[in-house]
């Protein structure tokens, strides 16, 4: 992929470069990866360990079907998103979530586009739907 890269040492000189290897070591402090990024570097201005401000260039203009973070129920084992089926109605449905990015996450799979999700509260709903289901199950144990 791609990567703009602006030296913080040489701002007034932009450069192009091209990501070469994403080091498989997150750093737990930082939570951060490093990247090696290949530049070209004729006048030997570029030394390790300088810092850089870097945009990289992951879109391939592709369209995708996006929802916003706060319409994705995470729970840990399994993301859904509520879709809205009219008259006050929701269908809780599983969904395969890819890349995120300015608020939004892509869903990979599970959802067509144009269907309408729930965006926000869905805390709410979800605290509710887990509610009525612990409730159900005291009924049902009270029953002899």
């Amino acid at each position: 992929m791609k990567a703009a890269v602006k030296l913080r040492a040489l701002p007034m000189r932009p450069m192009e470069g091209k990501v070469t290897f994403l080091y498989p070591v997150l750093k737990p402090e930082t939570r951060t990866v490093s990247v090696r990024i290949e530049l070209p570097n004729p006048d030997g201005l570029l030394k390790p360990g300088m810092y850089a401000d870097v945009v990289f260039d992951v879109g391939d203009g592709e369209a995708v079907t996006v929802v916003p973070d706060s319409a994705v129920i995470d729970s840990g084992t399994r993301q859904v998103v509520l879709v809205a089926k009219g008259k006050g109605r929701f269908q809780p449905r599983a969904v395969k979530l890819g890349r995120r990015g300015a608020g939004f996450v892509e869903v990979v799979e599970g959802l067509k586009t144009g269907e309408e999700v729930v965006t926000s509260a869905t805390f709410l709903i979800d605290a509710e739907s887990n509610l009525r289901a612990a409730l159900q199950s005291f009924g049902q144990e009270a029953q002899p």
